[in-house]
């Protein structure tokens, strides 16, 4: 598989997904990661930084995108909405 391929396919992956929430942190994420999978839906992360390498954020450099599949966007939203701390 070429390279070309192999990014083809992550592009499909990913656009079965919707963004609902950017975290910024890998705790953070690894909350809201939890939170989602204890209501049954699954979710990938996505960034512009490693967050093991560099474990900072700055001017959304260390931000994490959290992604749910199309189809659980609306149920994933209303979730986190609900249980939004102040």
């Amino acid at each position: 598989m070429t390279d070309e391929d192999r990014s083809k396919k992550k592009q499909d992956r990913e656009s079965d997904f919707q963004e609902v929430y950017k975290a910024w942190g890998s705790a953070e994420a690894e909350v809201i990661k939890s939170f989602l999978k204890s209501h049954d839906i699954p979710c990938l992360f996505t960034g512009l930084v490693v967050q093991s390498v560099h474990p900072f954020s700055m001017d959304g450099l260390g931000e994490i995108k959290i992604l749910v599949p199309k189809k659980d966007y609306s149920l994933a939203k209303k979730l986190l909405e609900s249980h939004q701390v102040e």
